[in-house]
């Protein structure tokens, strides 16, 4: 009895506490983070700052005829860029030690993580599809915002598919999510309205709304580009 006794009490201490969900998972090798979510929150958003508005500046004096829609379109696609590659590609890299670094990208991940603890126990699911949007959807997205920017015929196809990926990966994070729920009763997120609402809930609908809505419009610009191939081919035909 002693032996088991000690036993139990060497491995609690050997357990990084943590304030992750669901209770008691296992995060090996767990750091805690060091900048406060004010300060994690401050550098993010800051530097989303510096990304789009040279971005915008760019647009409007390099491309003053582009409509607006086209340069919220572009700057969008430079975010998802910078995101994917950088954020995401960075996760991608270090998944399997992510909870041990304390770098200020590793410490945004366990600042979103109180929303989602898979990204801190190298979720199978989470790693695949976080590989793949940085891997397929960072560079594309840069390849979509220079093809707006230069009125380059492959912007919809090119919009039409990223989009759809990435509207697929996001219905996958959600639906993952809502089956451990709901089968095994297993949450991820924090109980706190700010971690599940805010970071779980809002932040990851952007990339529902958004590639759903270009979906739409790279549709409907498609289309009128084959009627009007086809309402030519008439024409010549009539002739």
């Amino acid at each position: 009895m002693a032996d088991i006794l000690n036993s139990t009490i060497s491995q609690s201490l050997d357990t990084p506490v943590h304030p992750y969900y669901p209770l008691g998972v296992v995060i090996a090798g767990y750091v805690a983070k060091t900048l406060s979510t004010q300060e994690i929150l401050s550098i993010f958003t800051g530097t989303c700052v510096c990304i789009l508005g040279p971005t915008w500046l760019y647009l409007r004096h390099a491309r003053r005829n582009l409509s607006n829609s086209d340069v919220l379109t572009a700057l969008w696609f430079v975010l998802c860029g910078f995101i994917h590659l950088g954020l995401e590609g960075y996760f991608a890299l270090h998944a399997r030690d992510l909870a041990s670094r304390s770098t200020v990208l590793a410490q945004l991940w366990k600042e979103y993580s109180l929303s989602d603890s898979r990204y801190l126990t190298a979720d199978t699911f989470v790693v695949c599809m976080e590989t793949v949007t940085a891997v397929c959807w960072g560079p594309l997205s840069f390849a979509i915002a220079w093809c707006i920017a230069s009125d380059h015929p492959l912007r919809h196809p090119l919009q039409s598919i990223v989009s759809l990926g990435q509207l697929y990966g996001d219905v996958l994070y959600y639906g993952t999510c809502a089956v451990d729920f709901i089968a095994f009763g297993r949450e991820y997120s924090r109980p706190e309205l700010a971690y599940y609402w805010g970071y779980y809930v809002f932040l990851n609908a952007f990339w529902i709304v958004i590639p759903l809505c270009l979906v739409v419009s790279s549709a409907r610009e498609t289309a009128r580009a084959f009627a009007a191939v086809k309402a030519g081919l008439k024409a010549e035909k009539k002739k």
